[in-house]
C-alpha cells in the first residue's frame, strides 16, 4: 500500500493520530530509549494494551487511520514496544511503512536499535527480511553487520534465514559492510565477522569495484601507518584479530588486488615489516605464500621486498641496537617462512649495496645476511622439515593446533609441527607502530 509522505501529510494528518498512540505506550518522544528499555509488571502491560485498543476503535474510521497505525508501527518498532506492535499490527499497520526522512521501514529500524525481539514478532507477521531501504539499498542483515552493538539482531535475522551472501546494489555483501564499517578504534565488528564467517560468508566476494575483505584490510594497515602510536597499536589489534578470522576462513592473503594490482595483505606486511611485524609473523606462520599467489614471481617476490625495505630502513637508522633488531626481525620472517616452504624460491636477481662502493652503513651485514640465505638455500632440505611442510599444508587453513592435537602422533612431533608456539616476541615487537614513530 503506497503513501505520500510529505511533511504536512504528517504534521496536519495522522500526526495527531501517531502522537495518540505513543502517549498511551507511555513513550515520550524526547526519552524514547530510557522509557523503551524499562520493564513493566504485568498489570502495566495489561493495562497498556487496553488502553490501546479502546484508542484504535474509537480512531478506527479516520480517513488517515491506516496511515498513522502504520507511522506508529515505525515509532514503537523503534523502541521495542513489542506488545504495542502486536496491537498495531492486528488493526492493519502496514509492515513496510517507510519512514518519510529515512526511508527506513520498521524492520530496518528495529534492526538499527537493536531490538531483537522486535525484528522476530515484525517476521513472523510477513516483514521481507531481505527488505532494501530506497536511499542506500541496504537489508536488515546489512545493517545488523555495521555495529558490533547489533550482534544479537544479526544473530537473530541468521537464524531466521536471512542470506548471509545477498549483496547491495554495489555487490556488497555483509561481510564487507561489517568490514568497511569497522575503523579499529571506535568501531570494532569482530565478533559480527566472526558470526558471519562461521554462517557461511564468502571470504572472496568483490564489489562491482574490486571491494574485497583483503582490500578493506590492506585499507586499515594503511591507515595505521599514518596514525599516532596509540591509534596505530589499536589499529593494529582489530587487523590482527581479523585476519586471523578470515585466513581460518581460507582467505588468501597473498593474492593481488584488483586489475591493477595492488598489492595484497602480505605483500604490504612485508614493505613495512618493521612497522607490521606482529602481522608479517601471523602471515608468515599461517604459510602465506612469498609470492603472488595469483601473477607468481614475476608479480612480486616477499624476499626482495623484505630486503629492500631493511636496506631502507637501516638506511634512516642511526642507532645500532636498532640496526641489529631489524636484522632480527628479517632473519625471523624468513625462518618463519621456512617452516611452510623449505624452499624460498629466491629471486634470479636481488639489487643489494657493494660494500666499499656504495655508501650504505651496512651494505656488508645485508650482503653477509643474503649470503646465508643462499648457503641455506643450496643445501638439501632436511627430510623432516620437508615432511612438515608437507603435513601443515595439508592441515590447512590456518590455525592448525586443533588439528595437530587430533593427530596419532607422540606430543613431540606434535610440538615439532608447531614450532610457533615456541615463538616469543621481544618487548615493543607485538603491536603496530606508525611510520612516524622512528627509533
Amino acid at each position: 500500500m503506497p503513501f505520500l509522505h510529505g511533511f504536512r501529510r504528517i504534521i496536519y494528518e495522522y500526526q495527531p493520530l501517531v502522537d495518540a498512540v505513543m502517549c498511551v505506550v507511555g513513550v515520550d518522544e524526547g526519552d524514547a530509549v530510557r522509557q523503551a528499555d524499562r520493564t513493566r509488571s504485568p498489570d502495566d502491560e495489561s493495562g497498556l494494551c487496553s488502553s490501546l485498543i479502546e484508542l484504535l476503535e474509537r480512531e478506527s474510521q479516520s480517513e488517515v487511520f491506516v496511515e498513522g497505525i502504520s507511522y506508529a508501527l515505525f515509532k514503537v518498532a523503534e523502541r521495542g514496544q513489542v506488545s504495542a506492535a502486536e496491537i498495531l499490527l492486528r488493526y492493519g499497520a502496514y509492515l513496510n511503512f517507510e519512514d518519510p526522512v529515512s526511508y527506513y521501514n520498521p524492520l530496518h529500524i528495529a534492526v538499527l536499535r537493536n531490538r531483537p525481539n522486535m525484528v522476530r514478532l515484525l517476521v513472523a507477521h510477513g516483514a521481507d527480511i531481505e527488505k532494501r531501504d530506497r536511499i542506500h539499498e541496504s537489508s536488515p542483515l546489512d545493517l545488523a553487520s555495521e555495529e558490533s552493538e547489533r550482534l544479537s539482531c544479526l544473530l537473530t535475522l541468521l537464524d531466521l534465514g536471512a542470506e548471509v551472501n545477498a549483496r547491495d546494489k554495489h555487490g556488497k555483501t555483509p561481510l564487507l559492510h561489517a568490514l568497511a564499517s569497522s575503523d579499529g578504534l571506535t568501531v570494532h565488528n569482530t565478533e559480527n565477522i566472526q558470526l558471519l564467517l562461521q554462517r557461511g560468508a564468502d571470504v572472496n566476494a568483490a564489489t562491482v569495484d574490486g571491494e574485497t575483505v583483503e582490500s578493506s584490510l590492506v585499507f586499515l594497515v594503511k591507515e595505521a601507518l599514518e596514525a599516532n602510536a596509540e591509534d596505530a597499536a589499536a589499529i593494529g589489534d582489530f587487523c590482527l584479530k581479523t585476519t586471523q578470522l578470515l585466513l581460518a576462513h581460507g582467505v588468501d592473503p597473498s593474492c593481488c588486488l584488483g586489475e591493477d594490482g595492488e598489492p595484497s595483505l602480505t605483500q604490504t606486511s612485508l614493505e613495512h615489516f618493521d612497522h607490521l611485524f606482529p602481522l608479517a609473523v601471523l602471515l608468515m606462520q599461517s604459510g602465506a605464500s612469498l609470492v603472488c599467489s595469483y601473477h607468481g614471481g614475476s608479480c612480486w617476490s616477499g624476499y626482495s621486498i623484505l630486503f629492500q625495505r631493511l636496506q631502507t630502513a637501516l638506511e634512516q637508522c642511526s642507532d645500532q641496537s636498532h640496526a641489529s633488531e631489524l636484522f632480527e626481525q628479517a632473519e625471523l620472517l624468513l625462518d618463519l617462512a621456512r617452516v611452510n616452504l623449505p624452499n624460498l624460491h629466491l629471486p634470479l636477481r636481488l639489487q643489494l649495496p657493494v660494500p666499499g662502493q656504495d655508501p650504505h652503513p651496512y651494505a656488508q651485514a645485508l650482503v653477509d645476511l643474503h649470503s646465508r640465505v643462499l648457503d641455506h638455500e643450496a643445501s638439501p632440505s632436511a627430510l623432516r622439515c620437508l615432511c612438515r611442510a608437507f603435513i601443515r599444508n595439508h592441515l590447512q587453513p590456518w590455525p592448525l593446533e586443533d588439528r595437530v592435537k587430533a593427530l596419532p602422533l607422540p606430543d613431540r612431533l606434535k610440538n615439532f609441527l608447531l614450532p610457533e608456539h615456541t615463538y616469543t616476541p621481544r618487548p615493543g615487537w607485538g603491536c603496530f607502530k606508525p611510520q612516524q614513530s622512528q627509533h
